[in-house]
């Protein structure tokens, strides 16, 4: 009995804590939500990026993925819940949304809730 009590002890001291930190869940989510990356088009910090570039109509032209760590939540929270632009409708749940989002403005939690 003593060597499952001291087996189990670690597990009931570290319990209540979590696996991962908000922001350490939120990173991963930025970086693969549904099998492509925000990172890839918006930037690894949400700045934004240049997707590719490309001739029409004998004009060179650009994709580019916007800025998206300057966007109200209400926007963001929107503009991820309907087809945009070239984006994917990733089909994210709230608490991914707002996960998302208190990734690119850390300051801003509060904001999310």
């Amino acid at each position: 009995m003593r060597y499952i009590l001291f087996l189990l002890l670690p597990f009931l001291l570290f319990a209540s804590s979590d696996f991962i930190t908000p922001m350490e869940y939120a990173s991963q989510l930025y970086k693969n939500p549904r099998g492509i990356g925000c990172q890839e088009c918006h930037g690894d910090k949400g700045e934004g990026k240049l997707i590719a570039t490309y001739i029409h109509k004998n004009k060179k032209k650009s994709f580019r993925g916007p800025q998206i760590n300057n966007v109200p939540f209400l926007e963001f929270y929107k503009t991820l819940n309907r087809r945009t632009k070239g984006m994917p409708r990733y089909f994210l749940t709230d608490q991914e949304i707002k996960a998302l989002y208190l990734y690119l403005h850390p300051k801003k939690e509060e904001n999310a809730q």
